[in-house]
């Protein structure tokens, strides 16, 4: 039973890491995305606002990760 818990809080733990470089990755390149696509300042900005919101999913996993193994 607990092995299988911190297998998932292992899992959860990647997917976020993952979440966060993805996101860092796509804030970093936006601009460069932008004008490969043609797009101008909205396409950017939709681009920060798709790396705003991983960012802020990967706090919220992170912050019940820290909740779930605070209890141990």
């Amino acid at each position: 039973m607990s092995d299988n818990r911190n297998t998932d809080t292992a899992r959860q733990g990647r997917t976020a890491a993952l979440v966060i470089a993805a996101g860092g990755i796509l804030a970093i390149f936006a601009p460069q995305l932008a004008r490969a696509f043609g797009g101008g300042v909205r396409l950017e900005m939709l681009f920060y606002l798709i790396s705003l919101a991983a960012f802020i999913w990967s706090l919220v996993v992170t912050w019940n990760l820290w909740q779930k193994t605070k209890d141990k």
